[in-house]
């Protein structure tokens, strides 16, 4: 398995616990936590490919659902524990909407999608799937709120594409630009940066 790919799957992982734990805090049922962990970790890789026209990746690549029921797992098993390390599981979701705006991005590019469209699918694919958590759980998107969140994803996806265009490796291009969203991501939560506001 390539590094991306292998990314890929760990970022599915987290975002499977980061949905099964939204559930578990709502003290909702195992079922319950399994489907919200699954639409977290699927949501904005399936919004994207159907944008694509193609069929979702998890449909015919197992590895996705099985990295979901571990992390699903982990999440009920480990519940406690994971609250304690929130810190880490943020650190790994910066992490994951990195490199999951980074793989949007690459594969919109790859199925002829213009720069701009690519750009929105990587954002997409990196924010939907907490996008369906967050209404699932009747509370306001992460990227509704004050905190920095799309707009890094927006960066990195915008860098790439520059990047693209200026002949950078596709490796070395796909690391750097995912880690400018996980910077700019770190030092948002850290400094509490946010956009102006409308109306203020």
């Amino acid at each position: 398995m390539n590094m991306i790919y292998t990314i890929d799957l760990l970022g599915t992982m987290v975002f499977a616990i980061s949905g099964a734990m939204a559930a578990n805090r709502k003290h909702i049922d195992i079922f319950g936590a399994t489907f919200t962990g699954f639409v977290t970790a699927i949501g904005g890789g399936s919004l994207r490919d159907i944008f694509l026209n193609l069929r979702p990746i998890w449909v015919g690549d197992g590895n996705y659902l099985i990295a979901i029921l571990i992390g699903v797992t982990i999440s009920i098993i480990a519940n406690k524990q994971l609250d304690r390390l929130s810190r880490t599981l943020f650190f790994f979701d910066a992490i994951g909407i990195g490199f999951f705006c980074i793989v949007g991005v690459q594969k919109s590019l790859a199925h002829e999608s213009t720069a701009i469209a690519a750009i929105i699918l990587g954002m997409f694919s990196a924010v939907m799937g907490g996008v369906i958590r967050d209404t699932l759980m009747n509370e306001t998107p992460l990227i509704f709120r004050k905190e920095i969140y799309a707009t890094a994803c927006l960066s990195g996806a915008i860098l790439y594409v520059i990047l693209g265009y200026l002949g950078v490796a596709a490796p070395i291009n796909a690391f750097v630009s995912a880690l400018l969203i996980f910077i700019i991501r770190l030092l948002a939560v850290k400094y509490k940066l946010s956009l102006p506001v409308i109306g203020r």
